[in-house]
């Protein structure tokens, strides 16, 4: 039987700092997280997202609703 810790896994997880809005601290966040707590101010602090369809075709609000 093969073993594993349940917090592995086979994902290629990478981590990079982001600037905390809030303090301008840095705050180490993962790539399949959208925001993490800042370890100085412990606000929320949030990675950019590349703009979605959503934000830019007319048809968003028939195709996801308004919401």
């Amino acid at each position: 039987m093969d073993y594993r810790c349940p917090g592995q896994s086979n994902r290629d997880l990478k981590a990079e700092l982001i600037k905390c809005p809030h303090c301008g601290g840095k705050v180490e966040i993962f790539s399949d997280e959208a925001k993490a707590k800042c370890p100085h101010c412990k606000n929320l602090a949030c990675r950019q997202l590349p703009p979605s369809c959503i934000d830019w075709c007319p048809a968003a609000k028939k195709c996801i609703g308004k919401g």
